[in-house]
C-alpha cells in the first residue's frame, strides 16, 4: 500500500523532484507516513523524524501494527543512500562515517522492539531475524522510488548484525554491506569467547585483570557499601540484590575492559588499594546499570538467548568467592514473560551463506574485541572482505584504521557501488 501510494505521487510529480521542500510534501503525501521536520544535521540538506507503521507480524499484514523510528538525512536524489540498520534504538552516530566518506543520503532506522519503536504489546515470538529484516526490506521497497542511486547497509555491533541478516533474507535490495565490530555466534553462549581471554594481550596485563576480579570478590563486604550509596546517588535499583549484581559485574570486567577500554594495566587496583579506588575502577570499566532493573526485561537479552547467541562469564579460579547467585547468565536479564528457547538453525543458515554465497560485503574488526572471537571467517573468498585492526576494541571503524587499511575498505566499497561513473557526472540537486 505505501509502495503503491508512493509510485503513484511521484508519476503524478512526473519525477521531478528537486529539492527538500519536494521531499517534505512528498514524504507527507505518503499513506502511513508520520513526518516531523528536523533541523539540518551536519553536511546534509535536510533531516527528518519519520515514523512508519509496519505489521508486527509481515506474514500477517492485516494483523497489528507498530510505529518504527527512522531518521531521514537527505543530501542529494542522485547520491547513494545508506541504509543504517540499528540493532537497538537511535542512540549515536557511530556510523554516520560512511554517509560522509560516500556523500550519501542516510535513513538510520531504528529496531524493532528497541526505542521509540515499541509495540502496545510486546509478543516476542515476533522479535525474530526474519522479522527485523522484513522490516529494512519494506522500508527500502518505499524509498528506493525516491532514492534511485546505488544503495549500501550498514551498522554497528548488534547493528551490523542486522545488516548482514537484511542482505541474506533480501541480497537484491542493497548494493554493498559493511558491518562494523559484529559477532557471529555459534552457541547460546559462545565458547569461543571464552579462549579469547586467555591470549588477547599480554600474559601481564591477563594476571593482573584475573588478581583485581579475585580480590574484588574477596572484599565484597568493603566494596558493597560503596555500591549501596551509588546505587541511592543514581537512583538504580536492583532487585536481584546488591551483591548479585557486584559478582556480576567483577565477571563481567575482562569482557568489558577489552571491549570498550584502552587502560593501562599498570592502573588496575593491587590488593594495597583503599576499596573506594577499586570500587571507582570497576565502576570505570563495567556499566553497574546494566545489572540494574533498568536492564530487565530486555528485548536484547531476548535475541541473544533465542537466534543471536551470547557469551558466558568465566568463574574458573574465582568459585570460592561466589554466592552461586542465579548462576550468573544474562539470560536472567532477558524477559520474564518469553519462553528463551534457543534456536541456533538460522544463524547456522547464515554463516553458511556468508561463507558460500554471499557478495560485497566489508567486516571491520579490533583484535583485543571479545566479539572478534566469534567474527566471521570466509578462506578464500574474494568478493568479501574483513579488515582487523591490531589493538582495536569495540570501537573499530574505517576512522581507526591506518591509511592503507582505509584505503583498501573504502576502494572496495566504491567499486562494489561503482561510484566512480557517478563522480563524472553532477545534478546539480
Amino acid at each position: 500500500m505505501l509502495q503503491k501510494s508512493l509510485f503513484l505521487l511521484l508519476f503524478v510529480m512526473g519525477l521531478a523532484v528537486a529539492g527538500s521542500a519536494d521531499l517534505q510534501r512528498l514524504l507527507n503525501s505518503v499513506h502511513g507516513l508520520t513526518v516531523k521536520k528536523l533541523p539540518a544535521e551536519k553536511s546534509f540538506s535536510a533531516s527528518f523524524q519519520i515514523f512508519i507503521e509496519q505489521p508486527l507480524d509481515h506474514q500477517d499484514p492485516e494483523g497489528a501494527h507498530f510505529k518504527q523510528q527512522i531518521i531521514l538525512s537527505h543530501r542529494s536524489f542522485s547520491a547513494p543512500t545508506v541504509l543504517v540498520t540499528e540493532g537497538y534504538g537511535i542512540y549515536d552516530n557511530h556510523t554516520r562515517e560512511l554517509s560522509q566518506l560516500l556523500q550519501a543520503n542516510e535513513i538510520r532506522v531504528e529496531h524493532r522492539f528497541f526505542g521509540r519503536s515499541k509495540p502496545d504489546s510486546m509478543d516476542w515470538d515476533n522479535l525474530t531475524i526474519a522479522q527485523e529484516a522484513a522490516d529494512y526490506h519494506r522500508i527500502q521497497q518505499i524509498f528506493k522510488t525516491i532514492y534511485k542511486g546505488k544503495w549500501i547497509s550498514t551498522g554497528w555491533s548488534k547493528g551490523g548484525q542486522t545488516a548482514v541478516f537484511y542482505r541474506f533474507f533480501y541480497p537484491q535490495d542493497v548494493d554493498a554491506t559493511l558491518a562494523y565490530d559484529s559477532p557471529f555466534n555459534l552457541q547460546r553462549e559462545d565458547t569461543r569467547i571464552d579462549s579469547f581471554f586467555n591470549h588477547v594481550g599480554t600474559a601481564f596485563c591477563r594476571q593482573k585483570i584475573k588478581a583485581f576480579q579475585k580480590m574484588a570478590l574477596q572484599r565484597k563486604a568493603d566494596l558493597l557499601p560503596l555500591f549501596q550509596k551509588y546505587a541511592l546517588r543514581e537512583k538504580y535499583q536492583f532487585s536481584i540484590g546488591l551483591q548479585a549484581a557486584l559478582e556480576y559485574a567483577i565477571l563481567e570486567y575482562p569482557f568489558s575492559f577489552w571491549q570498550y577500554h584502552k587502560l593501562n594495566c599498570d592502573s588496575i587496583p593491587t590488593n594495597s588499594a583503599f576499596p573506594r579506588a577499586i570500587f571507582n575502577h570497576l565502576k570505570l570499566v563495567v556499566a553497574l546499570s546494566s545489572y540494574s532493573d533498568t536492564a530487565l526485561n530486555s528485548p536484547a537479552m531476548y535475541q541473544f538467548f533465542t537466534e543471536l547467541g551470547y557469551y558466558g562469564y568465566v568463574t574458573d579460579g574465582l568459585e570460592p568467592w561466589l554466592s552461586g547467585a542465579y548462576g550468573y547468565s544474562n539470560a536472567l536479564f532477558a524477559p520474564r514473560n518469553a519462553v528463551l528457547k534457543y534456536r541456533p538453525q538460522r544463524m547456522q543458515k547464515i554463516i553458511r551463506w556468508l561463507k558460500e554465497n554471499a557478495s560485497k560485503i566489508a567486516f571491520i574488526y579490533g583484535s583485543n574485541d571479545p566479539w572478534s572471537a566469534s567474527a566471521i571467517d570466509f578462506p578464500g573468498r574474494k568478493d568479501l572482505l574483513k579488515q582487523t585492526l591490531g589493538g582495536g576494541n569495540h570501537f573499530t571503524f574505517i576512522r581507526t584504521l591506518p591509511q592503507m587499511e582505509q584505503k583498501r575498505i573504502i576502494g572496495a566499497l566504491k567499486q562494489w557501488l561503482y561510484l566512480e561513473e557517478r563522480s563524472k557526472t553532477n545534478d546539480g540537486d
